[in-house]
């Protein structure tokens, strides 16, 4: 709990537009942290060659900035432009003690504790091959070997995973930006910004342009319709319903999140009554986390993938999901320079339709 209050008092310091007392205050550990992250690299052993090119999705803040979705978006733009893709991911909050794979291979079927909620999200959205664990280095080759026909690797997170040889980045911010532009504690940058952009770096940014000196893509995300759960988990897309037959209705929604207020705030933007009920990011479902006698519940893929049916016997669950629209010239120019670090196999194709992330 103290942790928790520690967290959401750091969280609206870093979030102002100006400097706080608080991070006044922390000025000095951040610029300890950016002294060690020096020394980090340069100390650092040259990345891995993996043996396939490698696309690393990743956010220089903490919390969520929407990697995930832009991950989903991406597989899918490679799959329709004649792409294997493969998904690689550290897992986060699944179990890592003892006993525990250091590597795993994420099934339809597996279980949140075991692999990771995103993971099993991005498994079960898009039907790639996905591989989890701490070493993306390790991830890599198990992906490679197990499925010898990828030929291209998304890395879900692990901008900061230096080990991890790859082909491009792209960093995601969302609409909160780089916050009060101070690194961790007294802000909330994992890195500093960089000044500009090297040739294999692209940016991508929902809301205002984040950081305003830096070419960056905008990109639109919406929410999908609305699934009961059980239709979600057997992947019947039949089901789905429009959020507006949810409208006039009170509605619980449940978000484990790293910022669920955006997920409450795109469902009021929807014209639905709410309840906000936000939970831990990655947070676990042992039991339902509703009060007894809630009658409906909206909540994320993210947060699905972590309630079974059998928990929501006597409620009515809703499933929502965060679609992603990545620009088709943006596309056009991520499979070019990916063709370029692989000519033989793919020569470069013509652009792509405009993708958005598949149903369940």
């Amino acid at each position: 709990m103290l942790a928790r209050r520690l967290e959401a008092l750091l969280t609206r310091h870093w979030w102002q537009p100006g400097l706080t007392w608080l991070a006044r205050l922390l000025q000095p550990l951040a610029a300890l942290h950016g002294l060690l992250l020096k020394r980090r690299r340069a100390r650092a052993q040259p990345p891995s060659a993996p043996p396939v090119p490698v696309v690393v999705v990743g956010n220089l803040t903490v919390g969520g900035a929407g990697k995930t979705p832009v991950v989903m978006a991406l597989v899918q733009a490679l799959q329709a432009a004649g792409w294997h893709p493969g998904v690689v991911s550290r897992g986060y909050g699944r179990e890592e003690g003892a006993g525990a794979a250091p590597t795993l291979e994420v099934q339809p079927d597996s279980l949140p504790l075991q692999v990771g909620d995103e993971p099993l999200l991005v498994r079960r959205r898009t039907g790639v091959p996905v591989v989890v664990a701490r070493r993306r280095v390790q991830a890599v080759q198990q992906l490679c070997r197990l499925h010898p026909q990828v030929d291209v690797i998304v890395s879900d997170d692990g901008l900061q995973h230096r080990a991890l040889g790859r082909a491009l980045e792209i960093i995601v911010f969302d609409e909160r930006g780089v916050g009060n532009g101070l690194l961790l504690p007294a802000g909330p940058l994992r890195e500093p910004v960089p000044h500009q952009l090297t040739a294999k770096m692209r940016m991508l940014h929902s809301g205002k342009q984040p950081p305003p000196w830096l070419p960056s893509t905008a990109v639109q995300r919406h929410l999908g319709p609305a699934l009961p759960l059980q239709a979600w988990w057997q992947g019947d897309a039949t089901q789905a319903q429009p959020l507006a037959t949810l409208q006039g209705r009170p509605l619980l929604a449940l978000a484990g999140l790293a910022a669920p207020e955006k997920f409450f705030a795109m469902l009021q933007a929807a014209g639905l009554q709410i309840i906000g009920f936000p939970q831990p990011d990655h947070a676990r479902y042992d039991t339902a986390p509703w009060p007894s006698g809630t009658a409906d519940v909206i909540t994320t893929e993210k947060d699905a993938v972590k309630l079974p049916p059998a928990l929501a016997e006597r409620t009515r669950v809703w499933v929502v999901g965060l679609d992603l629209v990545l620009p088709a010239h943006w596309v056009t120019g991520v499979i070019a320079e990916l063709s370029s670090a692989a000519p033989a196999a793919h020569p470069t194709p013509p652009s792509p339709p405009t993708p958005s992330t598949p149903r369940p």
